[in-house]
């Protein structure tokens, strides 16, 4: 794989079970691209390695004053000098492009695992985690995978280094082969606690990037209220722990550092001096003294590689983790076993099928505009979910809705999509023009411009007109900032409906869809969308009258069950917790009217369980 052929045509199944699975199974993918790297290390090493040994016979040449010998040795050094040059850098070409496709791999599963979930990933994972994950993580874990080729080429020619002693300068090679070994572990006792305080500081990173993405988003409603300062004040002190993390985990890595140069430079006093000893006693030619410590300073150069992979290593093995976490999450909430495909998924159901939700209840029949009253915004949003096919909790326990008597997590995810869409209550408008707005998979039985007049959007196309650049004439050309910034809340969110209405699904789920509009506005949207989905199966779950009165059908659903459907004026009249929702009554007007929020118990038989 070179990085001209990314992406690619598909990352894989990954082995998401741990993080050094993850790492193992990116590195299997690799093979090819270590394999070169690989090779050019070791021609590159191997030519360091060499340097000695070239130096050592140039000595004795000039020792034996043999011309010719020196003359050898210069063809010799000439040898090495390119074996050295073209090596490092074929070496860094090949490790970058293992770093760049291995990161690359890694964004395309988390942007794929991203697509699948949809808005139940933030349920799952915090958001500061899934940013930390597709940013700073998926360069430690390429930073690992690249690091390993090195490492190996390193270890080899430093074992070829020891070997080539022992035959050279028997005597002075045996030191080095006992105290190479001591330098490559003597900082594994160090290693778990640079580790912990590494995890340390990336856990109060990510805080503090969730924090400061919460409080992004939240910007315009932070100065609406005053509160930035406050806001502004707890990023100060999560960045500040992050500075205190990162320097105390700096200086257990210090330490580290400190004990690569500590340990090397007793080595190489060592060997000058026992060489020294030797010349002295005629045990050593002087020239294999040179060699002996040529080859001790230059050793030094791949023992730094044992360093950076326990580094790479220690830092990415946590990133691998939250990787493999965030990788390992379906539908269901359940882990993906290895190599799990999308085999095994469910038969498409019949056209026309009921839209049921088994864990409160709801049922809304085939082809019908049902509004669904939730007193809990965040239960709405949760149902909102699981309709779409999302079972919202962690551990899977939840349910999906069932389409027809078929569960909709049990489909393959592009069969779903085709018959179900959800639009939750904080549609994202992306970047581009009107146009490419709209194109979108959609069934082409509705234009966007009958879209946009059930939406009604007309201020908003006069409005993208006015913003556009001189020569631009159909508001279809005019171009959408970036999530949609230079509009209104109630502008960007009618857009999003008009989006939703052109894609014409057999089921379309709305989560409070005009929730940001004036009532006048509200009252035209709820019959635009009553007739241009007429026949399909609608569901708005929202609590006002203005849609809720437009609804073939009502149900409330109290304290996580459905109660029996009705229209909205039957329920308004019959059904006091309905009306408690709907009309917003205080406390002292319920008990003025005699009624209580919760209600005798047996007003909570007759839930409707048919699907």
């Amino acid at each position: 794989m070179q990085i001209s052929d990314l992406p690619y045509p598909d990352p894989g199944v990954p082995d998401a079970r741990t993080g050094p699975r993850f790492l193992l199974w990116l590195g299997r993918g690799q093979l090819g691209g270590q394999a070169r790297s690989l090779a050019w290390g070791l021609l590159h090493f191997g030519g360091v390695a060499g340097l000695p040994y070239a130096v050592g016979l140039g000595v004795d040449a000039v020792v034996r004053r043999d011309g010719g010998g020196l003359l050898r040795v210069g063809a010799l050094l000439l040898l090495l000098a390119i074996a050295i040059s073209l090596g490092d850098a074929m070496l860094h070409r090949t490790a970058v492009t293992n770093w760049i496709t291995a990161a690359a791999r890694v964004q395309q599963l988390l942007a794929r695992k991203t697509a699948e979930l949809g808005s139940a990933l933030t349920r799952r994972v915090a958001a500061g985690e899934v940013v930390a994950v597709s940013t700073g993580d998926v360069e430690k874990i390429g930073w690992f995978v690249e690091a390993v080729s090195r490492f190996l080429a390193a270890a080899l020619t430093v074992a070829a280094i020891c070997v080539g002693l022992l035959f050279y300068a028997p005597a002075i090679g045996v030191v080095v082969a006992v105290g190479v070994p001591v330098l490559a572990l003597s900082v594994l006792p160090l290693l778990p606690r640079a580790t912990r305080r590494a995890d340390v500081q990336r856990e109060k990173a990510g805080k503090a990037t969730e924090l400061a993405s919460d409080t992004v988003a939240g910007l315009r409603v932070l100065r609406g209220i005053g509160g930035e300062e406050l806001f502004l004040g707890r990023y100060r002190e999560a960045s500040q722990e992050v500075r205190r993390a990162a320097v105390h985990s700096a200086r257990m890595w210090a330490l580290i550092a400190a004990v690569q140069v500590l340990l090397p430079g007793a080595l190489m006093i060592t060997v000058v001096w026992y060489g020294a000893v030797l010349v002295t006693d005629e045990q050593l030619a002087v020239g294999e003294l040179v060699a002996a410590f040529s080859a001790v300073a230059t050793m030094l150069y791949p023992l730094r590689h044992f360093q950076e992979i326990a580094m790479a290593y220690s830092f990415s093995r946590p990133s691998a983790a939250r990787a493999a976490r965030v990788l390992s999450l379906t539908r269901t909430g359940e882990a993906v076993p290895a190599g799990a495909g999308t085999t095994g998924a469910a038969a498409a159901p019949a056209p026309g099928g009921d839209l049921y939700d088994p864990e409160t209840g709801v049922l809304a029949p085939a082809g019908a505009f049902t509004a669904v009253v939730c007193g809990d915004p965040d239960l709405a949003g949760r149902l909102a979910e699981r309709l779409g096919g999302h079972p919202t909790d962690s551990a899977g326990a939840a349910r999906s809705a069932l389409l027809g008597g078929v569960a909709l997590d049990e489909l393959a995810l592009d069969t779903a999509r085709e018959l179900v869409l959800v639009q939750d209550k904080d549609p994202v408008l992306l970047s581009g023009t009107l146009r490419e707005l709209f194109d979108v998979p959609a069934s082409g039985s509705v234009t966007p411009r009958a879209a946009l007049e059930a939406a009604q959007c007309d201020d908003v196309l006069d409005a993208l007109l006015q913003s556009a650049p001189d020569g631009v004439r159909d508001p279809m050309d005019a171009r959408i900032t970036e999530r949609g910034r230079s509009l209104s809340g109630g502008q960007r969110q009618r857009l999003a409906l008009a989006r939703s209405l052109v894609t014409d699904p057999e089921v379309l789920v709305l989560d409070e869809p005009t929730s940001a509009v004036d009532s006048h506005t509200e009252a035209r949207i709820a019959d635009g969308i009553a007739a241009l989905r007429s026949g399909r199966t609608t569901v708005v779950l929202a609590s006002s009258p203005l849609l809720l009165d437009r609804a073939d059908r009502v149900v409330l659903v109290h304290e996580g069950r459905a109660l029996p459907a009705g229209t909205h004026r039957e329920l308004l009249h019959g059904e006091p917790r309905y009306r408690a929702v709907v009309t917003r009554e205080t406390d002292e007007e319920q008990r003025r009217a005699g009624i209580g929020l919760a209600g005798p118990a047996e007003e909570l038989t007759g839930i409707e369980e048919s699907a």
